[in-house]
């Protein structure tokens, strides 16, 4: 058996913070519709810790990952990336962050880690591949790719008591629009109460996949507006929670060993200018605009001027991005920074022999933004030309990137290969 044990710390911001996800939104939060949290699970001497927040940056990562009781590399931080969460990383996503609410996110996510540590105890696992929900859609091209993997990781202790339900889909956890103005770690959190009520006791956590051009059926774009949508409230984040654990609950599960693997690696990324334009001149140009730019318009375009004024002028030096592979018993949990897109998973799915069982995340270590596959830049759009404006970067991430991170994460699935 292994040594198991799981832990939740609430990090629901008091009403009044700045939301981050939606450049239309401007208003603060008026309340929490369900409460925010940072869920870790600590298999042996590695853990994986998730917040309900949009992301978390390299450097608060790494002091988490350097605070906690656990071995540095051993440990995966990760974000939800839900939209009704607080500004959560400095510098990113247009609003101002709170340096109060940081040091509560961190300071919450190491305590979540060292809490399970704590309480470990015997425990065994098993694995169960759900059905395809047929929620997640291909967000930017008709009919195009999506991961319909979900997998089921359970976790219980000796005496058959549930320590953790752990799950993972790839659609982004954008139901509620920007007209929503409540904390909310959206349809995620649907689909953790449903396992919970399924195995009481349980501390469920959702793992978000590579979901940088998917979610239930709404272009970037549409997000771009304050106007309330029918097919983007609650009762449908409800609705589509509830799906995605029912189609990963009645699933056949099977025992899984008690073997224990962790790798790691960096991979350098590059950047170029997407920009044709001076920032000079998209100052002037989207200045020109605004004022007969109807009001979520006229926000974004507040965005970009100051962008074109304090970030475009500046350098950019390649990133370095942390890649990480855990085997759980023969399941593998790749976990690759920022916004991936369907390819890359799949891609990295066909490359590893636990391919159609495992966990491919994004939003792990780092969140500097969408990191296309190659094959997307001559479509352009919204997370190839225009994001990387709103997550603060001066420029775009190259072609070849999301290449670079999928070829990390497949060798080392070779060298856990080689280990076994």
């Amino acid at each position: 058996m292994i040594q198991a044990g799981a832990a939740i710390i609430d990090i629901t911001p008091p009403p009044g913070l700045a939301m981050s996800g939606f450049a239309a939104r401007s208003l603060t939060a008026t309340g929490a519709h369900d409460p925010l949290t940072a869920r870790a699970l600590v298999i042996g001497d590695t853990a994986i810790v998730v917040a309900d927040v949009i992301g978390i940056d390299k450097q608060m990562s790494m002091r988490i990952r350097q605070r906690c009781s656990l071995p540095t590399d051993n440990v995966v931080v990760a974000a939800l990336h839900t939209h009704g969460g607080p500004v959560s990383m400095e510098g990113r996503l247009g609003a101002p962050s709170d340096p109060a609410y940081l040091e509560r996110l961190e300071d919450a996510c190491v305590a979540a880690i060292n809490k399970a540590a704590t309480s470990r105890r015997s425990a065994e696992m098993t694995i169960a591949r759900g059905s395809d929900p047929r929620v997640a859609r291909n967000r930017r091209h008709i009919d195009g790719p999506v991961d319909a993997t979900l997998p089921l990781l359970r976790v219980r202790g000796e005496d058959g008591a549930m320590i953790a339900v752990v799950t993972g889909y790839a659609c982004h956890p954008v139901v509620l629009a920007a007209d929503n103005l409540l904390w909310t770690a959206d349809y995620p959190h649907f689909v953790r109460q449903a396992l919970e009520g399924a195995h009481p006791g349980a501390i469920a956590i959702f793992l978000t996949g590579c979901v940088g051009d998917v979610n239930t059926g709404h272009s970037a774009h549409a997000s771009i507006t304050l106007t309330a949508a029918p097919d983007r409230t609650f009762d449908a984040a409800r609705r589509i929670g509830s799906k995605v654990a029912q189609a990963a609950l009645t699933a056949v599960e099977r025992p899984i060993t008690d073997s224990i693997h962790v790798f790691n690696d960096t991979v350098m990324l590059q950047f170029e200018r997407r920009e044709e334009d001076s920032p000079k001149a998209l100052q002037k140009l989207w200045r020109d605009e605004a004022p007969t730019a109807e009001p979520a318009r006229r926000n974004l375009l507040g965005y970009w001027t100051e962008w074109a004024q304090q970030v475009a002028p500046k350098g950019q030096e390649p990133m370095a991005a942390r890649v990480t592979l855990f085997d759980w018993g023969g399941i593998t949990i790749v976990a690759l920074p920022g916004e991936i897109f369907t390819e890359t998973a799949l891609s990295i799915r066909a490359g590893i022999a636990s391919g159609e069982q495992s966990f491919i995340i994004g939003f792990a270590e780092d969140n500097p933004g969408y990191i296309p596959p190659a094959s997307e830049f001559q479509h352009g759009g919204y997370e190839v030309d225009e994001a990387h404006r709103y997550y603060g970067m001066p420029i775009t991430f190259a072609p070849g990137s999301a290449e670079a991170l999928a070829r990390c994460a497949i060798d080392l699935a070779r060298k856990l290969d080689s280990a076994a």
